[in-house]
């Protein structure tokens, strides 16, 4: 059977009006943001993938919900896009109160939280996103609130500064962190359920294309569809946001139907490869092989020679690369592997292919 002739899934009138109904967008947020927003699962149940996490989240939080108190903090640990934010949202639907956002970086005096704390009701989840890069004098304040649910506020400067004691209603703290090894002991060890998320098999990307393409009336086809999944480094958030894109080509350049040929046309123009690989991923490796010889090289001076931060480089291009074996970290610095020349078409130097020749 072609791939133009399989049936397209059409949105109902329950579907179109629970999507209208997500798509509310409040004032300074984007069509993108309110897009992003709209797709994402509400409750465990609708939750793609994750199997392990799901299951131990869900005993977590029915057992808090039948003693009738709130549940252990809970830090989310894993790469950015594979659903931290979402499952904080998924908590606090789960346990029917209200859900409270704010960032490590936004919190830089111990003032800031107190004043955050303040304003939390009883059985409230309190989302910190980044929670490794809030400033140390807020970190030693939060200890105090997620075991006894108080915090000290400090009153004057100086040897006649008093703290008062202030109680706080009982809630529950879900932290989210992509650098785990950055967190301190101490904040670690009070959290007590903690989920390492890992990146999805492209079914489960497939599941969640096929979905999002509902919420939002795409038509797609089961070989478009899993090509966008494929594509999508294992990320829903990358899938979610190919997906509005080749939408958008197959509006534009073709019928409006996303199937295995407008997928690959569209993605090749958006300059992202079977591999998931992007423009800077293959810049990267294009200047590791081609400038350098396949390294070692530095990671500032490959961020020079790509135009880009080191950070961008250490942070966005470098673990993808890494996960799919086409680069490596030294101790001497980055090296190109036999996959990468590969992929690039090129051909390795002998003391590539050769592990027993010397680097030098």
């Amino acid at each position: 059977m072609d791939d133009h002739d399989l049936d397209a899934r059409t949105l109902d009138a329950a579907e179109q009006a629970e999507l209208e109904s997500r798509l509310v967008r409040p004032d300074g947020v984007s069509e993108e943001q309110a897009y992003e927003a709209a797709l994402r699962p509400r409750s465990l149940d609708e939750l793609i993938g994750q199997e392990r996490v799901r299951e131990q989240l869900a005993l977590v939080l029915t057992a808090a919900r039948g003693r009738g108190r709130t549940p252990d903090h809970v830090l989310l640990s894993g790469p950015p896009g594979l659903g931290k934010t979402t499952l904080a949202m998924i908590i606090a639907a789960e346990l029917g109160t209200s859900l409270r956002l704010t960032s490590g970086p936004a919190i830089q005096h111990a003032g800031d939280l107190a004043a955050i704390l303040s304003g939390i009701n009883e059985g409230d989840v309190l989302f910190v996103d980044e929670i490794h890069r809030m400033s140390r004098p807020a970190e030693e304040l939060l200890y105090m609130a997620m075991e006894d649910f108080r915090v000290d506020v400090i009153v004057g400067k100086g040897p006649g500064a008093t703290a008062i004691p202030l109680q706080i209603p009982q809630f529950t703290l879900v932290g989210a962190t992509t650098r785990a090894g950055l967190l301190p002991g101490p904040l670690r060890d009070r959290f007590g359920f903690t989920a390492q998320l890992e990146y999805y098999e492209a079914a489960e990307l497939h599941r969640i294309v096929d979905r999002s393409a509902a919420l939002l009336g795409v038509h797609t086809t089961p070989k478009g569809g899993l090509e966008i999944a494929s594509r999508s480094r294992g990320t829903p958030r990358i899938a979610n946001r190919l997906l509005r894109r080749v939408r958008d080509y197959a509006e534009v350049r073709g019928s409006g139907v996303v199937d295995l040929d407008i997928a690959h046309r569209a993605l090749d123009l958006y300059e992202v490869d079977r591999l998931g690989l992007d423009r800077l991923d293959r810049a990267v490796l294009d200047a590791l092989c081609r400038s350098f010889a396949g390294g070692p090289v530095g990671v500032s001076t490959l961020a020079v020679a790509v135009g880009e931060e080191r950070e961008t480089v250490e942070e966005v291009a470098e673990p993808f690369l890494v996960r799919q074996g086409f680069l490596a970290r030294t101790p001497r610095g980055r090296v190109a592997t036999p996959t990468a020349w590969e992929h690039l078409g090129l051909r390795p130097p002998k003391a590539v292919t050769d592990p027993t020749l010397p680097l030098d």
